[in-house]
């Protein structure tokens, strides 16, 4: 089982220490953002192959795979020179990718607004076409580097169900489009008591695409759901572990919205619902 984190749930540190300190935990993997894991400038027109390999071999040293370099854009920003740059931000993520030993490359489908908020705009025909677009020239200079797109749906974005992120796939013909599931952004307050069906009917329709397990929890406060550590909220594991690892063995399982002092909890907590789940026949 391949259990990693979110590097920037941890204490941000220089990155010996960050390295060491996730290697403590026992994790293996992890969701590597470079503007909110270290204090060095990372931004546009900063990343380069020796930056990238000093970070990279880091990590390595010490067994830890950079699973998802996160490059959390808005790609359907409003404005036009904001959306611009940051395409161009990602595109520069993909093009170092491999120089930090990483193959995909993440981001969310962002939102109709400058902010990422919910609104049922980012539902309409025309953000889902401003989706693709920006996807579609992601994926071309992704198919250049022998890189991963990662593409993670939500309900705060215009891929807001399994079945738009059925169309977004098959809309952009190419492998190097997949999947970074995180089942509670599917989730909202009217729906999360039909978790099961919601799960079985992703797993369905793109389970061969999934990448990436994104873990985290969710409580229900104020008549919202809001983000807990894992195992400490209303997700049913049960069935989530069950789908992914009949479908996915050993897929890269990282933890988001978990912090200390939970991190360790909730590691045991995962590697208990993966041992107990029902082996594929």
């Amino acid at each position: 089982m391949n259990i990693g984190i979110r590097a920037h749930d941890m204490k941000k540190r220089p990155l010996e220490e960050l390295v060491q300190e996730i290697a403590n935990k026992g994790l293996t993997s992890v969701q590597l953002a470079l503007s909110k894991s270290f204090d060095f400038d990372t931004g546009l027109g900063r990343l380069n192959p020796g930056m990238a390999y000093k970070i990279g071999t880091a990590f390595c040293n010490h067994n830890i795979q950079i699973a998802v370099l996160g490059c959390y854009i808005n790609m359907i920003h409003p404005d036009q020179d904001e959306r611009r740059k940051a395409l161009e931000r990602f595109k520069e993520h993909i093009r170092y990718a491999r120089d930090f030993g990483c193959s995909i490359v993440g981001t969310e489908t962002g939102n109709v607004n400058a902010d990422i908020v919910y609104t049922v705009e980012n539902f309409k025909e025309e953000p889902f076409q401003q989706v693709v677009s920006s996807v579609r020239e992601l994926v071309k200079e992704a198919e250049k580097f022998g890189v991963i797109v990662g593409i993670e749906g939500g309900v705060n974005h215009p891929i807001y169900s399994p079945k738009a992120m059925k169309r977004l796939l098959d809309t952009i013909d190419s492998n190097n489009l997949q999947v970074i599931f995180d089942p509670v952004n599917f989730l909202t307050i009217e729906n999360y008591m039909q978790q099961e069906e919601i799960f079985t009917e992703a797993i369905e329709l793109f389970g061969d695409r999934i990448a990436i397990l994104h873990a985290k929890d969710f409580i229900v406060e104020d008549n919202q759901l809001k983000p807990t550590a894992v195992g400490k909220g209303l997700l049913d594991y049960d069935v989530v572990i069950r789908l992914i690892k009949s479908k996915k063995p050993f897929i890269n399982i990282l933890m988001e919205e978990t912090k200390e002092p939970f991190i360790e909890e909730s590691i045991e907590f995962l590697r208990d619902k993966y041992k107990s789940a029902k082996d594929f026949a």
